[in-house]
């Protein structure tokens, strides 16, 4: 677990610090006309501003992680899917191998399609 929720840190980190920067320097200027305190600015201003880009950085971090997870399963674990795929590997167990990868490969487009989707309707609102 601790070495998939490395992998996917830095990209959400990365992306959620790139949002932050590219938020207009007017808009900010303007709140600091209006007198917003920090906690209105940010709620308000960079939150909402930054939010596309943050979700674009989860979508990147889960598909990371989730490999991962497997990755770490795979060597150093005694369960999980990627200790089971490892496990009827060295057994010849293909029905197996096939019914986990394929349980993989669902949960990942499913997830993947959702985040991509939630990212189509951000973008396009803030555009």
């Amino acid at each position: 677990m601790a070495f998939g929720t490395l992998h996917g840190l830095i990209p959400i980190a990365i992306f959620a610090m790139n949002a932050v920067r590219n938020v207009a320097s007017v808009h900010l200027k303007t709140a600091r006309v209006m007198r917003l305190s920090r906690s209105q600015t940010l709620l308000t201003l960079v939150i909402p501003g930054a939010l596309p880009e943050i979700v674009s950085g989860l979508r990147i971090g889960f598909s990371v992680t989730l490999l991962g997870v497997l990755i770490g399963e795979m060597f150093a674990s005694q369960r999980g899917l990627g200790y089971l795929i490892m496990n009827a590997i060295g057994l010849h167990d293909v029905p197996t191998i096939m019914a986990t990868i394929l349980l993989l490969g669902i949960v990942a487009v499913t997830a993947s399609a959702l985040l991509l989707w939630l990212d189509h309707r951000l973008h396009h609102r803030v555009a």
